[in-house]
């Protein structure tokens, strides 16, 4: 019988993993949600060349997400014009991006064609279609309304993508000009400011603070270079040790929204993510418990995924959604205030979609302010630093040639 890798998280949000045995990955993935499992990975253990290569194509993120949201966006967009999902699932699957995904989406128009339903089929294909796709899918079928809720779907990935190409391009520019200036200090100091040092040394020169400071560090890197090379990583690989447990995963991250400016873009954007993630889940009538399950994976940060996870077994108590988040800290008053308003009225999903749609708008303003005051601010920093370099060697420099004249 063939046996299947499977990874997962459980209803109070601890992840699970695990080899099982089943005659088929289908009721494999039916049993794990037997008891009460939610898949993020599930694997024939043979690893076949396809699910290599799917694992290699997708990686964490399951597909792509710009090409998902491309696909969600057509295939609302076909169904909500009468063409069959089967039909519409050959279509985009002779022009997907990707050779993986074309076979998938292949696979699955066949399987619909013997029968199966979309959310069935989505659902042997776990590391492309995540829980919220195929439980909204699922809540549509069940409730004759799958053209609403794929546009529901699609409008849902282009918000997320067009959210994290704004914090994306936020942060690429400081990256690159960073690494810039590391390579620019690092060739300065080992190969130019050891040709000015043999001078000085030949002329018996006293040479001035900054000046021994700035030759000291270019000794320190011709000797230890090879060294510090490796350090340069450290931070990357103490990151990935501590986020190996749940509890070090909770700390770096309430950490990362500490850290200035960039912290509260990020803030920012989990609540966008929370809010919409949310809010569809809930207007395609999925229980509320297994929608905080689902949001607390996908918020992204592991701060903000505790507390709803707290809160989960708050109304399991019998409380109110809004009261355990005000004694977060995490979650602003307006959040809260909102989704009060919406628990009383009975509008929780347009409640957070309003909330949504605030942090989406107030995320892509602040990327483009940090864009425009990064530019200016990473260049006076890369010139202020080889200014100060330059500066120290030029000093005794001039000292000499005044001394000669």
């Amino acid at each position: 019988m063939p046996k299947y890798i499977y990874k997962a998280v459980t209803a109070s949000g601890k992840a699970a993993n695990g080899v099982l045995e089943s005659p088929s990955l289908q009721q494999a993935a039916e049993q794990l949600r037997g008891q009460g499992l939610w898949l993020t990975s599930l694997n024939d253990q043979a690893d076949s060349l396809l699910t290599r290569e799917l694992e290699f194509s997708f990686g964490g993120q399951k597909v792509n997400l710009e090409h998902f949201t491309v696909f969600c966006r057509q295939l609302a967009t076909m169904y909500k014009s009468g063409v069959s999902l089967v039909d519409a699932m050959r279509l985009l699957s002779e022009h997907a991006p990707t050779k993986p995904f074309r076979q998938v989406l292949g696979s699955m128009a066949e399987k619909m064609k013997d029968g199966a339903q979309f959310s069935e089929a989505a659902a042997e294909y776990p590391r492309i279609f995540g829980p919220i796709f195929v439980n909204m899918v699922k809540a549509g079928e069940a409730g004759g309304n799958l053209d609403g809720m794929l546009e529901r779907l699609a409008v849902f990935y282009e918000k997320e993508h067009n959210t994290r190409q704004k914090v994306k391009s936020a942060m690429v520019y400081p990256m690159i000009m960073g690494v810039v200036m590391v390579l620019v200090v690092t060739f300065m100091m080992i190969f130019v400011i050891p040709r000015f040092v043999a001078s000085f040394a030949s002329m018996n020169v006293e040479l001035p603070l900054p000046t021994r400071m700035v030759i000291a560090v270019s000794e320190f890197l011709q000797r230890y270079g090879l060294v510090v090379l490796p350090c340069l990583f450290l931070p990357k690989g103490m990151s990935l040790l501590i986020r190996r447990s749940e509890a070090g995963r909770e700390r770096l991250d309430a950490w990362k929204l500490r850290i200035p400016v960039f912290g509260t873009l990020w803030h920012k954007q989990a609540l966008a993510r929370f809010s919409r993630t949310f809010s569809s889940l809930f207007a395609a009538a999925i229980p509320l418990l297994e929608t905080l399950t689902l949001v607390s994976q996908v918020v992204a940060n592991e701060a903000i995924g505790s507390v709803i996870r707290k809160l989960r077994e708050d109304i399991m108590k019998g409380e109110s959604m809004s009261e355990p988040l005000r004694r977060s800290r995490l979650f602003p008053p307006m959040v809260v205030e909102m989704m009060a308003v919406g628990e009383q009225t009975g509008s929780l999903d347009s409640m957070l979609d309003k909330v949504a749609d605030f942090y989406e708008a107030d995320v892509d303003a602040m990327a483009d302010r940090l864009k425009s005051l990064l530019e200016p601010l990473m260049i006076l920093i890369i010139a202020g630093v080889v200014g100060i370099i330059v500066l120290a060697v030029m000093t005794p420099t001039f000292k000499m040639m005044q001394e000669m004249n």
